[in-house]
């Protein structure tokens, strides 16, 4: 009964993080698909098919501007990499993306106070862009993927026909919703899994009852923490306030800031199948260890300052952010979780059949 009990509860979970993050994968495979088609591999190789900083900074301030979840940001930066984008551009896209938005900002601004923004803005621009230099540098064969000239011959004399806009973006939705959301929607599946697991076994009241406390919390735990755990490019924000509230430094704001939203287990998992190990490993280490060294800098600036929180204009700023916030009605998370189990069932479709075959 208790086996019974436990399981249900990390199904629960695993649906909860899944609609959380559902409605913007869906909206990602539409985006994923436009850009497939409408910036085709000729034009984004010449604007980020290098190893140039400017590609890079291209692809971080697009990736700040965006309020898409880490798991969002999946489907377009692996359409971008399928377009003849270089791995720094990719990583660097795939790592402002969810680590900082206008509206994380805001709400950073009035839970956190000034202080622990300013550096969280720094931060935001500065280590995606650390994320591409190495990217760049040591991705070997995972810097580009290899286009095949056929394909690319195919690409060009599309882009001389002319083709009308309706038809680019029948095609780039097809490849997106017929091979892309295929790849990516069973990644994702597992990944939502294991994350409801932890979460089933450490809830986040468990979480800052024990690690709110300052003699117990530490940069490293809160690091690897925010790496298996789920949370959306907006919503992790009043938890690291809690965390702050309950006695936690200020230090341990920023490391989660940065590396809670940018790191999770159907991100990491997604990029490790689709575009390698080396990618994964570049990304997951850069990132954990750029959050540490902030998160430790921030202590030796802030620790100690009764001021680096804010929490008089919190109402205000909430407000604004509620404002500005793109909120996706509730019958269409489960629409749209449904589509991706969907999707989930279909890559595994092959395989299922084959195993009913041998079994029957």
């Amino acid at each position: 009964m208790f086996l019974f009990d436990f399981i249900k509860d990390i199904i629960i979970a695993s649906i909860s993080i899944l609609n959380g993050a559902s409605g913007w994968l869906v909206i990602s495979f539409v985006i994923a698909g436009l850009l497939h088609n409408f910036l085709t591999p000729n034009r984004l190789q010449k604007s980020l098919g290098n190893t140039k900083i400017s590609s890079l900074l291209k692809s971080t301030v697009s990736g700040m501007l965006l309020p898409i979840c880490s798991c969002g940001v999946i489907p377009i930066g692996i359409s971008m990499y399928y377009s003849g984008v270089y791995l720094g551009p990719v990583l660097a896209f795939m790592t402002s993306t969810p680590v900082i938005n206008p509206i994380a900002i805001v709400l950073s601004y009035g839970l956190l106070g000034p202080q622990i923004t300013l550096i969280y803005v720094i931060s935001g621009f500065v280590v995606p862009l650390i994320v591409g230099i190495l990217g760049n540098k040591f991705g070997k064969d995972e810097v580009c993927i290899k286009i095949d000239e056929e394909e690319e011959q195919i690409a060009i004399e599309l882009e001389e026909e002319k083709r009308s806009f309706f038809e680019n973006m029948i095609d780039g939705l097809k490849w997106s919703f017929g091979e892309l959301a295929l790849t990516i929607s069973k990644y994702v599946i597992i990944g939502m899994l294991v994350a409801g697991f932890i979460t089933t076994v450490f809830p986040n009241s468990v979480i800052q009852k024990y690690l709110g406390n300052p003699g117990v919390l530490s940069l490293g735990s809160i690091a690897i923490l925010s790496c298996i755990m789920y949370v959306c490019a907006v919503g992790h924000i009043p938890f690291i306030a809690a965390l702050v509230a309950s006695g936690a430094s200020p230090g341990v704001a920023i490391t989660f800031l940065i590396a809670g939203a940018a790191t999770n287990l159907p991100e990491l998992i997604s990029i490790y199948n689709v575009i390698g190990k080396r990618a994964v490993i570049i990304y997951a280490t850069t990132l954990t260890t750029c959050a540490l060294v902030i998160g430790y800098i921030t202590n030796k600036l802030l620790l100690g300052s009764s001021s680096f929180t804010n929490f008089e204009g919190t109402q205000g700023s909430i407000a604004i952010a509620n404002k500005i916030m793109i909120n996706i009605p509730e019958p269409m998370k489960y629409i749209s979780s449904l589509i991706i189990f969907i999707f989930f069932i279909k890559s595994l479709w092959p395989q299922i059949r084959k195993v009913a075959k041998y079994e029957g």
